[in-house]
């Protein structure tokens, strides 16, 4: 959510800023705010000047009434009662706008970066590095699901009868490798000088109001019948959300997070959910960074958290692109953001996003009230979030770029620890 006063001095900027997004539609809220905050503004007004002149009255009606002027005190005390009604029907009128105020105003897209290439949607996002040698090997790479279930990996069959399609069973090496990946991550961070969390898997309401968009949330969130509680897509969530209301100290920042979770998504939409693999599924799990810092400090964090998601799948020996974000693929409470895509030897391109890393500029931070502490007074601090690794989407990569000819998978050195010293798994269990 940006900063009403933003709009009310730079109402075209806003504007320009909804038009690089291709949300058009939008244009008319930017009038409807500041319509709305005027009348706001004008009740606020009207209702101070008339608790004024209540207290007025009120010591005047206590001199009248110690003079003994009853008469005069009582018309008086009428009139006290007519601006007491006047005044709670101002703050109700004053809280129904307010609410539809708040409303619009997260509707309004973040202000993105200047440097955020300009295009519609994800096929106009711009490639900006590439890592490692991407490499296609003279024989065939098989589908992932084929190539999980020939290492006795992956059983579909019984998780679309438990629990529907998008759902999944790892079993043997592969749910070893899928834990092996996670635990490497929370080391990786933790040896970066990442604090390492494991929070809540379901948020409230209010958090979920302040940490995504209303049309991500209803895409995204599954929901606990009965209950204000909604499970949580991504650790993310709940990480910012613990700073709600909150008042940091400015010597304790960057607060430099990693958090592990589950993650549940709903996937509603055009990509849909496979019926025959692990790549868009409704439960997965992950390993998250978050950092909280100073609004100065904040694109200097995009870079570095990156450059550690790159870090990482560079020692799986796993080539990546980083992909820079349009204006159109960007979420509305983004500043910028990029995603790194995997090399698939099977498909001889890019495909399959590995993690996504954003900068949120002060956006959550406005709408959950997180701030810090200055010599000067408080200001809103700025929030970013990146993805270590997600599997088992990210096993697809892993498998296709470590594939041997024989079908078995080399593990590469940093693994080998997690994975009891084995420097490869075969299929069918061989060379055990």
């Amino acid at each position: 959510m940006i900063d009403i006063n933003l709009i009310r001095t730079s109402p075209e900027l806003v504007k320009e800023n909804i038009k690089k997004k291709f949300q058009n539609h939008k244009l008319v809220y930017v009038d409807q705010v500041l319509e709305l905050d005027q009348k706001i503004r004008d009740l606020k007004k009207e209702g101070d000047n008339l608790r004024s002149m209540r207290n007025t009255l009120s010591a005047k009606i206590g001199s009248l009434m110690r003079e003994k002027k009853i008469d005069e005190a009582q018309s008086i005390k009428t009139e006290v009662v007519k601006n007491n009604e006047r005044i709670v029907e101002i703050e109700k009128e004053e809280g129904q706008l307010s609410d539809k105020l708040k409303k619009l105003m997260q509707s309004i897209p973040n202000i993105i970066a200047d440097d955020v290439p300009i295009g519609k949607d994800d096929s106009e996002n711009v490639q900006r590095l590439t890592i490692g040698e991407a490499k296609t090997p003279d024989y065939e790479i098989p589908y992932h699901a084929d190539i999980l279930e020939s290492l006795n990996g992956l059983d579909l069959d019984s998780a679309r009868r438990t629990s529907g399609n998008g759902y999944y069973y790892l079993t043997g090496d592969i749910a070893r490798l899928h834990s092996a990946i996670l635990s490497y991550a929370r080391d990786f961070m933790i040896d970066k000088g990442f604090t390492y969390v494991i929070p809540p898997f379901m948020i409230r309401s209010d958090v979920v109001n302040g940490v995504m968009s209303f049309e991500e949330m209803e895409n995204m969130m599954y929901k606990i019948e009965g209950e204000d509680l909604y499970l949580i897509g991504t650790s993310e969530h709940s990480m910012i959300g613990r700073f709600k209301e909150t008042i940091l100290k400015e010597e304790d920042l960057p607060l430099c997070l990693t958090s592990y979770s589950p993650c549940f998504r709903k996937e509603v939409g055009a990509h849909g959910i496979e019926e025959r693999g692990i790549y868009r599924v409704h439960q997965f799990e992950k390993q998250e960074m978050i950092v909280i810092c100073k609004p100065e400090d904040s694109m200097n964090w995009y870079n570095k958290m990156w450059q550690i998601s790159s870090e990482f799948f560079k020692s799986l020996d796993i080539p990546h692109e980083v992909m820079e974000c349009c204006s159109g693929d960007l979420a509305d409470l983004k500043v910028k953001s990029c995603d790194l895509n995997a090399w698939s030897p099977r498909q001889n391109r890019y495909f399959g996003e590995l993690g996504s890393c954003s900068n949120l500029s002060d956006a959550q931070a406005r709408r959950l009230g997180i701030k810090y502490k200055t010599t000067e007074g408080s200001k809103l601090a700025h929030t970013l979030n990146n993805t270590v690794v997600a599997p088992p989407r990210m096993l697809i990569a892993f498998l296709e770029n470590n594939l041997n000819a024989d079908g078995s998978v080399n593990i590469p050195v940093v693994l080998r620890s997690y994975m009891g010293g084995k420097d490869k798994i075969y299929p069918n269990k061989k060379g055990r």
